[in-house]
């Protein structure tokens, strides 16, 4: 597979109302042909969130707007070869202020080690970082219970009194 140099190609997923934001790294092959995040059949988030919150989720965007749940990359463009994290150079960030500025956003995660290192290289923001497992296939050593307990930081930040 050859290195691409790649922009993101679709936007974050939130609205006014959402109170944290979930950072990837930068979308997978698959993720970029559906133009989603997660989008690997394999990947682990979708069913994660679903457990989390005890509930089936038929329309990811419906789902995160409702529960006041932000998705973006922590990349706006990048060389990459495939969905290879460890094969990413020349990053340049997303304007992840920006978007923090537009909404209620409180709590800021990433989702893996490329990306929390990534946000904390490049991003500059006031609201709590929490770095979390990759729920990729890649990351196979991570049982779905393990993910669990991992993730539960979210609904817990989600419904703490502010």
């Amino acid at each position: 597979m050859n290195r691409e140099n790649l922009t993101h190609p679709f936007g974050p997923v939130y609205d006014a109302d959402s109170e944290i934001l979930i950072l990837g790294s930068f979308p997978s092959v698959a993720s970029r042909i559906q133009s989603f995040y997660y989008a690997h059949p394999q990947n682990r988030f979708w069913p994660v969130l679903a457990r989390l919150f005890e509930e089936d989720i038929t329309d990811r965007k419906k789902f995160c707007l409702r529960h006041h749940i932000a998705l973006w990359d922590v990349i706006e463009s990048c060389t990459i070869t495939g969905s290879s994290d460890s094969s990413i150079r020349d990053v340049i960030p997303n304007p992840i202020n920006e978007l923090i500025a537009k909404t209620q956003i409180r709590a800021v995660f990433t989702t893996g080690g490329t990306a929390s290192r990534l946000y904390k290289r490049y991003i500059r923001c006031d609201v709590p970082h929490y770095a979390l497992p990759s729920t990729s296939p890649a990351n196979a050593k991570m049982r779905m219970d393990d993910l669990l307990k991992e993730y539960r930081i979210i609904k817990e930040v989600l419904y703490e009194k502010a």
